[in-house]
């Protein structure tokens, strides 16, 4: 099968997604400037560069409440700051719980019962127990093609490692089995990895 996106699929579902995975779930925590804390889970997300440490995750989507945009791209906007919080398997059913559209005066860690630390390079919150967390500063909001598209870039300041996923100085994700997006409503979790030596090692 072959088609082109702007003609359609003509399957019961996008696939576009499914072919995309796993990706790792970015789940970022902002403050807006009420104070509200905020907490979204968003599967385009990536690290982007080593040095300095950068990441990007992609908004697509618009909230009634929240003309051309979310809740996210918003604090972000107005703080310049944001988290991003990593999802553990054991977490699943609460990141899922923060996926839903609630008025923007109204905190997802409330909605999905979960509790706060603050950070400590940015103000703003984190995820209490994520085996990892990153504090990032804004760097660019970039416009994507396409309705309520966005993509925020931003360095990393601060990185919050949970004690018990440190092993031998290495950190073990098969400790806490990451959670992963796939296509449609799936998921998938990392449970064993292997290594490979690069040629010119």
């Amino acid at each position: 099968m072959f088609f082109e996106p702007k003609n359609g699929h003509g399957l019961p579902h996008n696939p576009f997604n499914a072919i995309v995975t796993p990706r790792p779930i970015g789940w970022i925590s902002t403050r807006g400037t009420d104070g509200i804390d905020n907490l979204a889970p968003y599967s385009f997300f990536n690290a982007t560069a080593y040095v300095p440490p950068q990441v990007m995750f992609s908004s697509t989507g618009a909230k009634p409440d929240r003309p051309g945009t979310k809740d996210s791209v918003t604090n972000i906007r107005d703080t310049g700051v944001f988290c991003v919080n990593i999802v553990e398997y054991a977490m699943r059913d609460a990141m899922n719980a923060s996926s839903a559209t609630i008025p923007a005066d109204h905190s997802e860690f409330d909605h999905a019962g979960l509790a706060r630390v603050p950070c400590e390079t940015i103000p703003c919150a984190r995820v209490d127990g994520v085996p990892a967390a990153l504090e990032c500063t804004l760097v660019d909001i970039i416009p994507l093609r396409g309705a309520a598209n966005f993509m925020v870039l931003g360095e990393v300041t601060g990185i919050y490692m949970r004690d018990d996923c440190l092993k031998d100085g290495l950190f073990d994700v098969t400790s806490f089995q990451p959670l992963t997006r796939l296509g449609y409503r799936d998921y998938s979790v990392i449970t064993d990895v292997f290594s490979l030596q690069r040629p010119d090692d």
